[in-house]
């Protein structure tokens, strides 16, 4: 049986990673449950995406999970990969090596995520949905809508949560965002590696969804200047300790705090046009934390602040944010003094 494999990794572009993807076919025995088949490791010219020179440009691609693929069908799947040099070095590119060696660092803390990706969907170079000339009519009646006007690209959000939900994505819920063409879905709650796994196909999906509508999948920190809210990608976690209410949450937003500089370092490009203190942002350079208060760089749900145990939310990662990289800081920060 010949099925199609979609091969995805992420490339060493700078300072935004992006997604490459090719397809394998692969000799499967009828009956086999692709699941439990052993998916090859392949190669890439490394030197077109950023990953090598040209006079030493092979690398290796290694799968480490791997989905149905909804948009193909069964029994196709999509195949996401670390990038490796072929003398089994992991690449310099490949954030989910490190993720995970700080993941069995912290076992015993077992960490959730859930990822909130804000995008933007654009159309000859506007947000969907905006008039070619102006803009328009203020935010504040597009978050959450229904209508036409007041909502751009519905199809395409309806399909791409069809399509994750098919692949086994761990996909929880979908709604249009505060700009007229900004939509929003959320990811896990998961163990760090699977969440961010999740994340990346799911980007993989959008793109390939709105690829057939000629609509470009915008990941930009502030996609419109002014009186427009940016892009985010909101960082929800927790411990054991914390879901189990042993903890002192103040205690561990003071522990963010000290490290501030080190995570905005990594939480995606254009954070200082996106956290300046408007629309629900605390500047980039400044921290504070906050119950139910979303200018805050740490957020305690009101819930959590009552019952005193759950979890915290980052509000800070912008959109395009590598969630291996994003991860990796807040365990190492709240595990670690």
């Amino acid at each position: 049986m010949k099925i199609k494999a979609e091969y995805l990794w992420i490339d060493g572009q700078q300072p935004t990673a992006e997604l490459r993807n090719k397809t394998k076919i692969l000799d499967v025995t009828e009956g086999t449950e692709i699941k439990n088949y052993i998916v090859p490791e392949w190669g890439f010219d490394g030197s077109s995406t950023e990953q090598a020179p040209g006079n030493d440009s092979d690398r290796v691609l290694r799968p480490i999970r791997v989905y149905s693929d909804p948009i193909r069908g069964e029994p196709h799947v999509i195949v996401l990969n670390e990038v490796f040099h072929p003398n089994g070095e992991p690449h310099s590119s490949n954030t989910r090596f490190n993720l995970h060696k700080m993941v069995e660092k912290h076992v015993n803390k077992d960490f959730l995520f859930g990822i909130e990706q804000e995008y933007t969907l654009f159309k000859d170079d506007n947000p969907l949905g905006w008039p070619t000339e102006n803009e328009p009519a203020p935010q504040g009646r597009y978050y959450c809508a229904t209508g036409t006007g007041k909502v751009a690209g519905r199809e395409i959000v309806e399909k791409h949560l069809d399509s994750c939900l098919l692949a086994e994505i761990g996909i929880t819920g979908i709604n249009a965002e505060v700009m007229l063409g900004q939509w929003e879905y959320q990811i896990g709650t998961s163990d760090p590696l699977k969440a961010a796994d999740d994340l990346w196909v799911a980007r993989y999906l959008m793109e390939r969804i709105a690829e057939d509508y000629d609509v470009e999948v915008s990941l930009a920190a502030k996609p419109r200047k002014g009186d427009w809210n940016g892009t985010g990608a909101h960082t929800n976690f927790s411990t054991i300790e914390m879901r189990e209410g042993k903890v002192d949450f103040e205690n561990m937003i003071t522990k963010l705090g000290r490290k501030h500089e080190e995570h905005i370092s990594v939480y995606g490009t254009g954070i200082e046009e996106r956290l300046t203190g408007k629309h629900e942002t605390c500047r980039y350079d400044q921290f504070k934390g906050g119950i139910s208060d979303r200018g805050a760089s740490i957020r305690t749900p009101w819930q959590v602040h009552r019952d005193g145990k759950g979890y915290l939310e980052d509000r800070r990662p912008c959109a395009d944010m590598d969630p291996y990289q994003v991860l990796s800081k807040i365990i190492k920060t709240v595990s670690e003094d």
